[in-house]
């Protein structure tokens, strides 16, 4: 496990593709980092405060006491913690930036979610910002901010526009790993108030990420 920053209060770090991130069950980020508290003789206990689906590897904070937690979770409510994501889209946009807005309902009975044109109940809003990055081969990579965080969104948002994501079977993309990565977390130190920036790269000896340049 790869950790960016750790105090007595949060833990920041890399979450892999395959891992559950807030479930406790099996292979997940929670055993996995409290574990790491045990070994550090730590009597902490790890919180989620925000999600990233099994297959999306990328950076998580957790918090490590209950106090943190409702600071985080409170600020992941008021959308101040920035998600931004590296994603590579079968396709090219035909903009090179843009918002994508979308009413989304999720089936949990599937495990999927969808594009709908009517809020009903179960349907939520979803928005997102892109701006292409690069683009080669009928590939294209795109650097996401999130304005909502719901479910397999930046997946469906792209996919419903004839764009899946690469190495995304679930919403058309192909076999192969589901080219989806959470770089760059910003938020506000639950404690100390302080703007906290970290980032991570993919693994640019994977394909497709080793066709574009970081």
């Amino acid at each position: 496990m790869k950790i960016k920053f750790e105090d007595k209060h949060i833990i920041v770090c890399f979450k892999p593709a395959g891992i559950i991130s807030q479930s406790t069950e099996g292979t997940d980020m929670i055993s996995v980092l409290n574990k790491h508290f045990e070994q550090n003789c730590e009597e902490a206990q790890a919180y989620p405060v925000h999600r990233l689906d099994k297959e999306t590897a990328g950076l998580m904070v957790y918090a490590k006491n209950s106090k943190a937690a409702a600071n985080l979770s409170k600020q992941a409510e008021q959308n101040k913690i920035k998600k931004h994501y590296y994603a590579v889209l079968n396709g090219v946009p035909s903009e090179k930036s843009g918002v994508l807005t979308d009413l989304l309902f999720r089936d949990k009975q599937k495990n999927k979610t969808y594009v709908v044109n009517r809020m009903r109940k179960g349907v939520r809003n979803a928005s997102l910002e892109y701006t292409v990055a690069d683009e080669k081969s009928g590939i294209s990579l795109v650097d996401i901010l999130l304005h909502t965080g719901r479910t397999h969104q930046i997946r469906v948002q792209f996919a419903s526009r004839k764009m899946p994501l690469y190495g995304d079977g679930r919403y058309g993309g192909g076999s192969g790993k589901l080219a989806l990565f959470a770089h760059t977390l910003e938020f506000e130190h639950p404690v100390s108030g302080e703007k906290m920036i970290f980032s991570e790269k993919p693994d640019t000896t994977e394909y497709p990420w080793s066709e574009f340049e970081f």
